[in-house]
């Protein structure tokens, strides 16, 4: 035992030795890594965060905006808030409209209205002091776009167009048929503004189908087809994601607001004011954009000179949706002819831009001549109040905004306030 004893205490020796040998070298080794984390999921086709600059803390906090769940109440909306140049006022036209965005006027005095979330179209109506909301189609995928042309409203949902006809005499029992189907069912930028131009065709914007991408032959362009849905022709490209395009009232063109690409920077690209002067033009889009910026991605091998530019740049990410030109009587004689701008407002720049209306004028030969504030208050120390979206002229030269945050429609007039009986 005693030999047994001593065998034990020389190995203990030994091993404390030999550990105290091998402490220089374990502090010289770099400690082990920590486990690695788990990789996150991967974002879906088309998901507006794809590009978005990984270990940055500031663009960590970027996202889009999500709206309030439900519209705000007549009397908390933000109208007292808004400002508008001297001489004009703004009241509630409507309220309770989930997600209110593209606006039409029928030929009796209907309003639709349509959106992006909700899958419905709306109809509303005044009638003896009192104002009535219909839902006249449901079940659609992202019916956001509109228009309407004698009798005939044309819904936009995701990847179709339908007709609903003599909509005005049929709001309680609505028929629709459909006309067009041949468009992508990408979820990017899917969502359709669309319009009956002068030559009594009907106009669609196909979107590129995600942020920066090489897009095949069927996106970012403008289309247009007979109003049976028959005869389509792209009439433009390079057209990253319109929702908002008129007709000058005198040159007949086509102007359409364009969102310029996210993730390049804060500052940079700007959102775009484009013409069309000849069927067939490209904007850009991936390639090239504001007219002057090549993109850092997929610009190599090009030249902004190839590309038609804009007639003016309208700030960075902000949003730039609804344009409507004016041909009415009731504002000041320097609105005639000029466009309304909605610019909905930021989401991926730490300081928000837009969240307003602005006015556009135009020189003769119909590039831009001026832009200025119309109405401004939509966005408060950098949070949204309200995001306008769409603008629609009434026959007495009111203007109608949409706001989707707040699931309301104004009523911009010129001249004496209203003031309420008492």
């Amino acid at each position: 035992m005693k030999h047994q004893s001593a065998q034990r205490v020389t190995m203990l020796a030994g091993t404390i030795a030999g550990v105290l040998f091998a402490m220089p070298a374990i502090a010289q080794q770099a400690p082990s890594a920590p486990p690695a984390a788990a990789p996150s999921a991967p974002l879906p086709p088309g998901s507006p965060l794809i590009g978005r600059p990984e270990g940055n803390a500031a663009a960590a906090k970027l996202a889009p905006v999500a709206p309030p769940p439900i519209p705000t109440a007549a009397d908390k909306l933000p109208t007292a808030k808004l400002k508008l140049p001297p001489g004009f006022n703004v009241e509630v036209y409507a309220s309770g409209i989930p997600n209110a965005r593209s606006l039409r006027l029928g030929d009796e005095g209907t309003l639709f209205v349509g959106n992006r979330f909700i899958g419905k179209v709306f109809a509303i109506t005044k009638k003896d002091g009192k104002t009535e909301m219909k839902t006249i189609a449901e079940g659609l995928h992202r019916p956001n776009g509109l228009a309407f042309h004698k009798g005939t409203l044309y819904v936009a949902e995701l990847s179709k167009v339908w007709r609903f006809d003599n909509v005005e005499k049929n709001l309680d029992k609505p028929e629709k048929k459909l006309i067009y189907e041949d468009l992508p069912k990408d979820e990017a930028h899917g969502w359709k503004f669309i319009a009956v131009g002068p030559d009594e065709k009907l106009y669609i914007p196909v979107g590129q189908p995600g942020n920066n991408v090489l897009n095949s032959d069927a996106h970012a362009q403008i289309r247009r087809i007979n109003l049976d849905g028959t005869g389509a022709e792209v009439i433009a490209r390079g057209v990253r994601n319109t929702v908002g395009f008129d007709w000058h009232p005198a040159s007949k063109q086509l102007y359409f607001t364009d969102n310029s690409r996210d993730w390049m920077s804060e500052d940079v690209p700007e959102d775009e004011l484009n013409r069309i002067t000849k069927v067939g033009q490209h904007f850009g889009s991936p390639f090239c954009y504001q007219g002057n910026l090549l993109d850092a991605e997929l610009g190599w091998g090009h030249k902004c000179s190839d590309y038609v530019p804009p007639v003016a740049l309208l700030g960075a990410h902000t949003a730039a949706l609804g344009m409507r030109f004016y041909t009415g009587s009731q504002f000041p004689a320097k609105y005639k002819n000029g466009a309304f701008i909605a610019r909905h407002g930021s989401w991926n720049r730490s300081t928000k831009l837009g969240g307003d209306v602005i006015f556009v004028t135009f020189n003769k030969d119909g590039t831009v001549k001026s832009q200025e504030p119309f109405i401004t208050g939509f966005l408060v120390d950098n949070n949204y109040i309200g995001r306008p979206v769409d603008m629609q002229q009434m026959k007495d030269g009111s203007l109608l905004v949409s706001d989707d945050w707040n699931g309301a429609v104004y009523r911009i007039s010129y001249g004496k306030p209203k003031v309420a009986s008492r």
